[in-house]
């Protein structure tokens, strides 16, 4: 078979799919296959022979149920097995379907519940017509739209933003945080407007009941609108009920009045949308699928250069196998995850853009199922929470098996669609994992969360994150100390400064995080940027901070009021792990005596070599201080930088921070960069 222009070589089996192919051809570029599951069984008669490229010639790909890969279909280090789409043509693997035969609306009831404005500007189609009976639940994980690649809004009030709590039908009933609440979902509200939902058949509210962190969807059982007194069916929020949180209501046909906007009767089975454009220029889909494509105990495979949308779920799982990546992909338009990667060794996502979904990239996670089911170590949507990979993950800690899975080189941005808190852009659990090279962006909440052990965080930047909430960080951890051995350095951290700018977190170690190393960040512009919460032997070194307020926070919760977390929470970790083995003493010496060294107490913390500019230095509470060692950090005084930040945060020569120690900080390297999967940069 003769080399092809793409740099195939000769020795490999090159096999051919396309949408107008047929499967009874023979797979060849001329007559190629129609289905990805016929190029599947042919690749598994060359295994071990020789690599197998199957190109995807451009088109859609239209999946009613998972593409699966088995150990069956694996390739080897010197004879791989790439699923490639062709370059220069745009090769899409969906999850959902065309939604065509759109007509006017001329029901007279349902015209009389739309604003006037809104009267011949929408439109409606029957999905039952095209199949499609099962839609999901508004509470999430449920059909979605999208118009022209771009995922669209179901219908709500307010547009944009949130109304607050104004009272409580039965206050002083719950207490979280040391503030009385409601256990009861009935709650009172501002204004007239839900008198426009009289007769609406499936409301929902989404809400941040209680507490900034932890957000839900609950039903409406019923709306006094004289009262202005909102009830929602239970089970309650965990947390509660609070006066001044914030929620917005949804799935309203009356409140279709936007263009863009859509309803689903899942009675009738009745699409109803208000087309941003005219619909014959656009293509409008629903999502049916959960998930794309599924890996299992596949080793040596990549999937490249294809678009995987339009998934109510997960775009790609990858469970166990080795050296298996998806690169130089786009993810998007998903009620899931991009890609979800659980068990064996070296696998990963290099490349990729992704978003437009819930959640990013997860690695490894295991959930501990003695954690609230809203709590940031529960388990997320489309995320690992079965009791295998719970044991699995624990037993690779015990014995600090690293995976070495990876999120490299990645576009990760307008995530956490649906689910609005820990749907992060990744997701680290298990063993020596890391995520590497990442631009992250614009969303509501968390970019990266960590448990586990002895991670790389490294060359990420990051930016407008968190802005829908206020206890968060961009970077995140909590409650537990033997998560231990990360090391989070030289990413660029900026513009973060939470819900309504309260404030939030750059790095969190929240919750007694200990152990971990914070070195050789830039920090611009964040709400107090590193942030020690009662942990322990955690080391904040050689980092820049520019107008942080403050640069550094440490607190002494384990000795004050968190000591409940400290004797239940924290002590069935610590005693689930083997700690004092030989192996974890060798690798984590502080931990062998914790218990007889005042373990609630922020002991062995370290913060040096550090530059504070601008802002505020330190909130290190009284009770935390002399706990901490704090040495050779230039605060207040010009660093003296090459331009005004953020232009540049490169150092003159004669900077003052090089008497302390202070070592350069490889800004170059920060951020994306150009490999043989990306060929270019998005602009800055």
């Amino acid at each position: 078979m003769k080399k092809r222009s793409f740099g195939i070589p000769t020795t490999v089996i090159e096999l051919f799919v396309s949408p107008t192919g047929s499967d009874a051809d023979a797979g060849t570029e001329a007559k190629p296959f129609k289905s990805l599951e016929r190029a599947r069984d042919a690749a598994r008669k060359f295994k071990g022979d020789r690599g197998v490229v199957v190109w995807l010639s451009g088109g859609l790909y239209e999946r009613e149920k998972p593409f699966e890969l088995t150990a069956e279909d694996s390739g080897s280090p010197e004879k791989p097995v790439v699923w490639r789409g062709r370059p220069g043509e745009e090769v899409r693997i969906v999850g959902g379907k065309v939604v065509t035969e759109w007509k006017p609306v001329t029901d007279a009831a349902v015209l009389a519940r739309l604003v006037p404005e809104a009267r011949g500007k929408v439109f409606q189609a029957d999905l039952k017509a095209l199949g499609i009976a099962d839609y999901g639940r508004v509470k999430g994980g449920g059909l979605h739209l999208f118009f022209d690649d771009k995922p669209m809004p179901l219908a709500r009030w307010p547009k944009d933003g949130f109304i607050k709590i104004t009272g409580l039908v039965e206050p002083d009933t719950v207490e979280e945080g040391g503030v009385k609440n409601s256990k009861t979902g009935k709650f009172m509200y501002e204004g007239d407007r839900p008198k426009r939902w009289a007769g609406e058949k499936d409301l929902w509210v989404h809400g941040f009941w209680c507490v900034d962190y932890a957000d839900d969807r609950e039903k409406v059982e019923s709306i006094d609108t004289e009262r202005r007194i909102i009830s929602v069916l239970p089970p309650y929020f965990l947390h509660g009920y609070r006066v001044g949180q914030w929620f917005y209501a949804l799935n309203i046909l009356a409140e279709l009045d936007t263009p863009g906007e859509w309803y689903l009767d899942r009675e009738t089975g009745i699409l109803y949308f208000w087309p941003p454009t005219p619909l014959e220029k656009g293509r409008a889909v629903v999502s049916v699928t959960n998930t794309l494509v599924s890996l299992t105990d596949v080793s040596h495979v990549t999937l490249q250069g294809m678009i995987l949308e339009a998934a109510r779920g997960m775009a790609v799982t990858i469970t166990g196998g080795a050296q298996t990546k998806i690169a130089g992909c786009i993810l998007r338009n998903l009620g899931g995850w991009g890609v979800i990667i659980k068990g064996g060794a070296q696998n990963g996502v290099v490349g990729c853009d992704i978003y437009q979904t819930n959640g990013g990239i997860s690695l490894d996670w295991g959930w501990n199922p003695a954690c609230p089911s809203d709590h940031p170590c529960a388990p997320m949507i489309g995320a690992p929470d079965d009791l295998n990979d719970i044991n699995r993950q624990t037993i690779n800690r015990q014995t600090l098996t690293p995976a070495g899975h990876f999120a490299d080189n990645n576009h990760i941005y307008y995530y956490g669609l649906w689910k609005r808190v820990y749907q992060p852009a990744i997701l680290i659990g298990g063993v020596g994992n890391r995520a590497t090279h990442n631009l992250i962006h614009d969303a509501p909440h968390t970019a990266i969360q960590f448990s586990g052990n002895d991670h790389l965080i490294e060359f990420n930047e990051i930016y407008n994150v968190c802005q829908e909430s206020n206890d968060a960080g961009a970077v995140y951890s909590s409650f537990d100390w033997t998560r231990r051995g990360a090391i989070i350095r030289h990413n660029y951290l900026h513009h973060i400064n939470g819900f309504q700018g309260r404030g939030c977190v750059g790095i969190y170690l929240d919750d007694m995080t200990s152990g971990t190393t914070v070195r050789g960040n830039v920090f611009y512009q964040v709400v107090s940027a590193a942030f020690i919460g009662g942990g322990r032997d955690n080391l904040v070194e050689n980092n820049i901070f520019v107008d942080c307020r403050p640069s550094l926070h440490v607190d002494s919760r384990g000795m004050g009021w968190a000591k409940e977390s400290v004797n239940t929470a924290m002590m069935e970790r610590l005693n689930a792990m083997p700690y004092k083995s030989d192996l974890w003493r060798k690798r984590y010496p502080e931990l062998v005596n914790i218990l007889e060294d005042e373990p609630a107490a922020p002991k062995g913390n370290v913060i040096t070599r550090n530059i504070s500019w601008g802002g505020k230095w330190d909130d290190i509470d009284p009770v935390a201080r002399p706990y901490v060692t704090v040495t050779n950090n230039l605060v207040d005084q010009n660093p003296l930088f090459e331009d005004k930040p953020p232009k540049s945060f490169r150092l003159l020569a004669a900077s003052p921070a090089y008497a302390i120690g202070f070592e350069p900080i490889p800004f170059e390297r920060i951020g994306l960069c150009k490999d043989e999967y990306r060929s270019e940069l998005p602009a800055k």
